[in-house]
Protein backbone atom coordinates (compact mmCIF):
# COMPACT_ATOMS: atom_id res chain seq x y z
CA UNK A 1 0.00 0.00 0.00
CA UNK A 2 1.13 3.55 -0.74
CA UNK A 3 0.04 6.96 0.52
CA UNK A 4 0.53 10.00 -1.70
CA UNK A 5 0.84 13.59 -0.49
CA UNK A 6 0.88 16.41 -3.05
CA UNK A 7 2.10 19.98 -2.68
CA UNK A 8 3.05 22.96 -4.81
CA UNK A 9 -0.21 24.11 -6.33
CA UNK A 10 -1.29 27.73 -6.35
CA UNK A 11 -2.23 30.78 -8.39
CA UNK A 12 0.02 31.93 -11.20
CA UNK A 13 -0.34 34.28 -14.16
CA UNK A 14 -0.32 32.98 -17.71
CA UNK A 15 3.22 32.31 -18.85
CA UNK A 16 4.35 31.52 -15.33
CA UNK A 17 5.69 28.32 -13.79
CA UNK A 18 4.80 25.97 -10.98
CA UNK A 19 6.43 22.84 -9.61
CA UNK A 20 4.23 20.17 -8.09
CA UNK A 21 5.58 17.52 -5.75
CA UNK A 22 4.12 14.21 -4.67
CA UNK A 23 5.71 12.29 -1.83
CA UNK A 24 5.02 8.57 -1.64
CA UNK A 25 4.95 6.71 1.67
CA UNK A 26 4.72 3.00 2.31
CA UNK A 27 5.66 0.25 -0.12
CA UNK A 28 7.38 2.57 -2.57
CA UNK A 29 9.67 -0.21 -3.74
CA UNK A 30 6.66 -1.88 -5.37
CA UNK A 31 5.68 1.14 -7.49
CA UNK A 32 5.61 0.50 -11.25
CA UNK A 33 4.56 3.91 -12.54
CA UNK A 34 3.79 7.31 -11.06
CA UNK A 35 2.01 10.08 -12.84
CA UNK A 36 -0.11 13.19 -12.77
CA UNK A 37 -3.70 13.63 -13.83
CA UNK A 38 -5.86 16.74 -13.73
CA UNK A 39 -9.53 17.57 -13.55
CA UNK A 40 -11.00 20.91 -14.54
CA UNK A 41 -14.47 21.98 -13.39
CA UNK A 42 -17.15 20.16 -15.34
CA UNK A 43 -14.65 17.95 -17.12
CA UNK A 44 -13.41 14.41 -16.70
CA UNK A 45 -10.09 13.62 -15.11
CA UNK A 46 -7.35 13.45 -17.76
CA UNK A 47 -3.82 12.13 -18.01
CA UNK A 48 -1.00 14.69 -17.92
CA UNK A 49 2.29 12.79 -17.56
CA UNK A 50 3.78 9.60 -16.19
CA UNK A 51 7.16 8.11 -15.39
CA UNK A 52 8.25 4.50 -15.17
CA UNK A 53 9.57 4.22 -11.65
CA UNK A 54 12.51 1.97 -12.44
CA UNK A 55 13.46 2.84 -16.02
CA UNK A 56 12.66 6.52 -15.74
CA UNK A 57 10.98 6.63 -19.13
CA UNK A 58 8.31 9.30 -19.45
CA UNK A 59 5.06 9.93 -21.27
CA UNK A 60 3.13 13.18 -21.78
CA UNK A 61 -0.22 14.44 -22.90
CA UNK A 62 0.16 16.13 -26.29
CA UNK A 63 -1.10 19.49 -25.09
CA UNK A 64 1.61 19.78 -22.42
CA UNK A 65 4.60 18.45 -24.37
CA UNK A 66 7.45 20.94 -24.33
CA UNK A 67 5.98 22.81 -21.36
CA UNK A 68 5.87 20.13 -18.68
CA UNK A 69 8.54 17.81 -17.29
CA UNK A 70 7.94 14.88 -14.96
CA UNK A 71 10.82 13.58 -12.87
CA UNK A 72 11.57 11.62 -9.71
CA UNK A 73 14.15 11.91 -6.98
CA UNK A 74 17.05 9.48 -6.70
CA UNK A 75 15.51 7.84 -3.64
CA UNK A 76 12.43 7.06 -5.73
CA UNK A 77 10.02 8.41 -3.15
CA UNK A 78 8.95 11.69 -4.74
CA UNK A 79 7.67 12.62 -8.17
CA UNK A 80 7.75 16.16 -9.52
CA UNK A 81 5.86 17.99 -12.24
CA UNK A 82 7.60 21.11 -13.50
CA UNK A 83 5.12 23.20 -15.46
CA UNK A 84 6.28 26.17 -17.54
CA UNK A 85 4.51 28.56 -19.89
CA UNK A 86 1.27 27.88 -18.06
CA UNK A 87 -1.99 28.69 -19.82
CA UNK A 88 -5.46 29.36 -18.40
CA UNK A 89 -6.48 26.00 -19.91
CA UNK A 90 -4.11 24.32 -17.44
CA UNK A 91 -6.33 25.38 -14.55
CA UNK A 92 -7.45 22.24 -12.71
CA UNK A 93 -7.02 20.12 -9.64
CA UNK A 94 -3.90 18.04 -10.20
CA UNK A 95 -3.80 14.52 -8.78
CA UNK A 96 -0.79 12.31 -8.18
CA UNK A 97 -1.22 8.67 -9.17
CA UNK A 98 0.75 5.53 -8.38
CA UNK A 99 0.35 2.11 -9.94
CA UNK A 100 1.52 -1.01 -8.11
CA UNK A 101 0.67 -4.11 -10.10
CA UNK A 102 -3.15 -4.30 -10.26
CA UNK A 103 -3.57 -1.56 -7.67
CA UNK A 104 -3.87 2.16 -8.14
CA UNK A 105 -3.56 4.95 -5.59
CA UNK A 106 -4.41 8.64 -5.70
CA UNK A 107 -3.37 11.71 -3.80
CA UNK A 108 -5.82 14.24 -2.44
CA UNK A 109 -5.23 16.73 -5.24
CA UNK A 110 -3.72 20.20 -5.41
CA UNK A 111 -5.33 23.19 -7.10
CA UNK A 112 -3.54 24.96 -9.93
CA UNK A 113 -5.11 28.21 -11.13
CA UNK A 114 -3.68 30.12 -14.08
CA UNK A 115 -4.88 33.70 -14.50
CA UNK A 116 -5.14 35.29 -17.91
Amino acid sequence: QVQLVESGGGLVQAGGSLRLSCAAYGQTFTINTMGWFRQAPGKEREFVASINWNAGSTSYRDSVKGRVTISRDSAKTTVFLQMNSLEPEDTAVYYCNAKLGPYEYWGQGTQVTVGS
